[in-house]
Parts: C-alpha cells; sequence; structure tokens
C-alpha cells in the first residue's frame, strides 16, 4: 500500500462522524498543524479529542473547536484556550480531565492492548470520584481505562518511504503513544526520505504503527504559524 498521500484530504477520509480521534502535540508544539487545518474543509462533527490541550483560540485545535466539530474532549490542560471553558460554561462542549501522566499512560495502555490500570495519582481528588479504587500495598488506587482511537494525527520529524518515523527533540510528546493506540494513522512529517536512508537506532514509530503520510505545509516558528 502506498502511504504517501499527495492530497491531504485523501488522508482524512478515514475519520467520520462521532469518531474518537487522537491528535499530538504539546500546545502547538508537535501538534499535525496541516492535517488539522485540513480538517476545517472536512464535513465532520460529535468528534471526541484525546489531546493534551485544544491549542490556542483560533490556532490549532482552536479551529475545529470554533466549527462546532467537537463534542467531547479528553486532555489535561485547556486555560490556552479560553474558548474551551466559555464552551463548557454553555454546555456545548463535554470535558474529561486527565493528569498528564495518567493520560500518557492511558494511551499506551490502549496501544498495548491493557484495558486499564491503578494509579495514585489524583487520589482524593475531585477527579478521582466514580472511580473505582482499590487499596494495594496500604496504598489507596483508583482505575483508569486506557485510551483508544479510531483515528490519530501525529506529528513527526522524518518519514521513510514505508511510514518508518523519527522525531525532532520535544516534539516527539505524545505522538508516538498516539500512533499505538489508534486504528488508523496518518503522520504529518517535514520530509519523506529513501527506505534505508533511516539510521535503525532513531527510528522511533516503525511503520507497522503508520497508516498515511503527508508532508507538512504549515509549521510552527518563533512568529507563530507559518505556511510553507
Amino acid at each position: 500500500m502506498n502511504k504517501l498521500k499527495s492530497s491531504i484530504m485523501e488522508a482524512l477520509d478515514t475519520l467520520k462522524n462521532g469518531d474518537t480521534l487522537l491528535v499530538g502535540g504539546f500546545g502547538l508544539i508537535g501538534a499535525p498543524l496541516t492535517l488539522i487545518d485540513a480538517l476545517k474543509e472536512k464535513e465532520v462533527s460529535e468528534l471526541t479529542v484525546v489531546s493534551n490541550n485544544l491549542g490556542e483560540s483560533g490556532k490549532g485545535l482552536g479551529l475545529i473547536l470554533n466549527q462546532n466539530k467537537i463534542k467531547k474532549v479528553i486532555g489535561s490542560y485547556f486555560t490556552s484556550n479560553r474558548d474551551v471553558g466559555e464552551k463548557y460554561q454553555k454546555g456545548e462542549l463535554a470535558i474529561q480531565l486527565l493528569p498528564q501522566g495518567t493520560m500518557a499512560e492511558a494511551l499506551r495502555a490502549g496501544g498495548a492492548g491493557i484495558g486499564g490500570f491503578y494509579t495514585k495519582t489524583a487520589v482524593g481528588t475531585k477527579l478521582a470520584e466514580g472511580k473505582e479504587q482499590r487499596v494495594l500495598d496500604n496504598e489507596t488506587y483508583i482505575f483508569e481505562h486506557s485510551i483508544k482511537g479510531n483515528v490519530a494525527f501525529i506529528r513527526a520529524h522524518k518519514a521513510d518511504e514505508l511510514g518508518n518515523l523519527t522525531y525532532y527533540k520535544t516534539a516527539r510528546n505524545f505522538n508516538p503513544l498516539m500512533a499505538t493506540a489508534a486504528e488508523y494513522v496518518v503522520a504529518e512529517v517535514d520530509e519523506i526520505v529513501p527506505v534505508g536512508s533511516l539510521n535503525a537506532e532513531e527510528i522511533v514509530t516503525p511503520h507497522l504503527f503508520v497508516d498515511a503520510i503527508v508532508v507538512a505545509k504549515k509549521v510552527l516558528t518563533k512568529e507563530g504559524v507559518k505556511s510553507l
């Protein structure tokens, strides 16, 4: 199967109404900005989005939020986008808060075929309300379900023609975990190189986890989001 997609919209074909969409990034850093921008043009709704946050107001996933395509968000840090709070207060958006480490482990568990795990994080707080509790070695833990998605949008640095991926510094963040936890994975990359060009020790995400590759048309610079 040819994973390289010449059309960004072709890479989005699999996404449908009501899907759970995993989106990499920490703020706008390491976010698949080209795929998110293309999502503006796709007729889709009722999405559950799993991401550290929802970008910023009018930027990144904030664009999709303002189109009312997202019904629920699962993540850790939403105060960078004031629109999230406003939509939540109006009843237009459901929010499930997860500590960042818990979200990362839930994605890892989803990719590994593990149904869930016990953690001490959030015990005794509102985030633990309604969750199963268990005492292990005289410590109280809460049970967290794993996270899996129908589709993942991830951002990498380089891909070879098979879909093996490398990442650039902290832009790696949640992307490799999400690549393992979705049924269909679209990778946005800076550069596509021939098979054999990548050092095997550099490869973080093996090609078996990647279904489609697109070349980035939007990048984050010191001045903001820039079109290439």
